[in-house]
């Protein structure tokens, strides 16, 4: 009795605290549910916020000081390197050739005068430029004379600039006159305006494409133009006519006087100020970030704000963030293009020339860069408003402006494979082999997400392992590969000769001293390969001759479509002219 007597009020306690416990607990999951909500996105742990990321980096004083950032410290100078980052090795051994062939006839011999081809080019300059030159081919395959081509003033870029607003038209015509018959506009037919068929033919058309295709239309109608012509012509052509593709690329097309005078002014003030300097274009502006589908951590606000700009394009496609980071589709961020450069061996005395539209992020993106490379530019610093008044309003001027100062860069860097990145690394092959750095995004993608939890030594390494075959050294790429604009393999001949002197040369210094015949033999070793398929990002698209098989294997397929109502007229920008400068 005694213990059921102590026992009831054990319970009786136990009872009144119950509700107690019950509280606590309740307040305590609320609480927890709070923060959870609270917390942020679960990807946005990949990559912070730029502001976020940005508030580590501190620069330190003194000469062996380092830029700081928990276990990660960057120096202030380049390091060591094993190689000259101001040049390609073995460009000595290489040069540009495009003449063409005793078995080239001239146009004289072969175009009829029947024959007459028009052209309307799509997207921004650089995207016009390769359809201009492409047209010169396209000209000659179909023994036509070639209406100066009309430049596209209608689409995303609205610039009403004209060929003779940007291109020294009349050079054009005289140094093409060997290889195409070149007019200003068509002749009057019956004393009236002729008016030509319109007409487009698909991606990447081949000679046997233009003859099926175009010919019969111009032997019918005499006068044809092509719509929307861009990327429309094969990379797979005779030598003669890739050759031609160069003539026009690399010496028929010549910007008119006053862009050159204010591009060399440019690059001239650039020279004053170093020896040496890198041209960038950094790609990191609002459209191209919203048309990648990329995500840089900016959270909500981020992803609302580029999703405003990605409603302009009604037929885009919404991709997985991730796996585009992942297939080597997403631009850098300015601060992980600093590092890469860092990694190279760039120094922090070294000057930058920026060519970039509005930067997303303003200024606080820019500030890790700006951090890194203190001697930062742009044609807006270093020309006056009065200087560019001239060329402000129109895009495609502006854009020739920045392309002049790239192309004389000592080093070019880009940020995206887009049309002036590619047409800018095919110049730069040909006219010496001048360094031209594309990150090599898919591997540098996982290096820079973990770049916290590893030394600066250990950094460097790797990102100068991920960038071999990504430097534009001679025969990095395999001949045939990518598009022609970029890697223009048939007008890039080798010196054989010069590179056997070379290596008996370097042989006798090796016999002199062994230690060093490594090195020696290295330095007139040709690099063979250096990319690989899995490094490369997919931005090719089938050649004519594919794409019809495919198309018809899907029941797709409905040839040529004639173009009676002029295309332009639609409302919705075509996507490639997101990435064409």
């Amino acid at each position: 009795m005694s213990f059921q007597r102590r026992r009831y009020p054990y319970y009786n306690r136990l009872r009144r605290l119950l509700p107690l416990v019950f509280a606590v607990s309740l307040s305590l999951l609320v609480l927890f549910a709070f923060l959870s909500f609270l917390a942020p996105h679960p990807g946005d742990s990949d990559r912070l916020p730029p502001r976020v990321r940005h508030a580590s980096i501190n620069i330190g004083g003194g000469g062996s000081d380092a830029i700081k950032s928990a276990a990660f410290r960057v120096p202030r100078d380049g390091g060591r390197s094993d190689r000259d980052v101001w040049r390609s090795r073995n460009a000595e051994f290489f040069y540009g050739c495009s003449n063409a062939s005793t078995k080239f006839p001239n146009s004289k011999a072969v175009t009829r005068n029947d024959r007459y081809l028009a052209i309307a080019t799509s997207g921004g300059l650089n995207q016009q430029r390769t359809g201009i030159v492409d047209a010169v081919v396209a000209a000659r395959i179909l023994n036509a004379t070639l209406v100066v081509p009309k430049l596209d003033q209608k689409s995303y870029w609205k610039d009403a600039s004209d060929f003779s607003h940007i291109f020294d038209v009349d050079w054009f015509v005289s140094f093409l006159s060997e290889d195409v018959r070149i007019i200003k506009q068509l002749p009057p037919k019956g004393g009236r305006t002729w008016s030509p068929s319109r007409m487009r033919v698909p991606r990447k058309c081949n000679e046997r494409c233009y003859i099926n295709r175009v010919l019969p239309v111009l032997h019918k109608r005499h006068a044809v133009q092509l719509n929307k012509f861009d990327y429309r012509l094969s990379n797979k052509l005779s030598d003669d006519l890739q050759k031609l593709r160069c003539r026009v690329n690399y010496h028929a097309l010549k910007f008119t006087d006053p862009i050159l005078k204010m591009g060399n002014e440019l690059v001239r003030r650039m020279r004053l100020r170093s020896k040496h300097f890198i041209a960038l274009h950094l790609r990191f502006e609002p459209d191209m970030l919203a048309f990648s589908g990329c995500y840089y951590g900016g959270g909500e606000k981020e992803r609302r704000e580029l999703a405003a700009i990605r409603r302009r394009w009604k037929t885009l496609h919404i991709n997985n963030p991730e796996k585009q980071r992942r297939q080597g589709r997403c631009p850098l961020t300015p601060e992980e293009v600093g590092l890469m450069l860092r990694a190279l061996g760039y120094g922090s005395d070294v000057h930058i020339y920026v060519a970039s539209g509005e930067v997303y992020g303003g200024e606080e993106s820019l500030a890790p860069l700006k951090a890194l490379f203190p001697h930062f530019y742009s044609k807006d610093t270093i020309a006056t408003k009065e200087e560019l008044e001239p060329f402000s309003s129109y895009s495609s001027r502006m854009a020739a402006l920045d392309f002049l100062v790239c192309d004389e860069s000592d080093v070019f860097v880009t940020n995206n494979n887009g049309n002036m990145a590619k047409i800018l690394a095919g110049r730069r092959r040909y006219f010496g082999h001048k360094p031209t750095v594309r990150p090599n995004a898919k591997k540098l993608y996982r290096l820079f997400l973990n770049k916290e939890n590893t030394t600066w030594e250990e950094f460097t390494s790797r990102v100068r392992s991920f960038q071999r075959g990504f430097m534009g050294e001679p025969k990095e790429v395999r001949a045939g590969r990518g598009e022609f604009h970029e890697n223009p393999s048939t007008c890039i001949c080798e010196d054989t000769e010069a590179k056997a002197k070379a290596q008996i040369e370097s042989r006798k210094l090796g016999k002199k001293n062994k230690s060093t015949n490594k090195d020696a033999a290295g330095a007139v070793t040709v690099p063979n390969d250096g990319q690989t398929e899995e490094d490369e990002p997919d931005w090719s698209e089938p050649d004519y001759e594919e794409e019809q098989s495919d198309l018809q294997d899907r029941g797709l397929y409905n040839g040529t479509s004639l173009d009676y109502d002029d295309p332009s007229t639609s409302d919705e920008p075509e996507l490639e002219e997101m990435l064409s400068d």
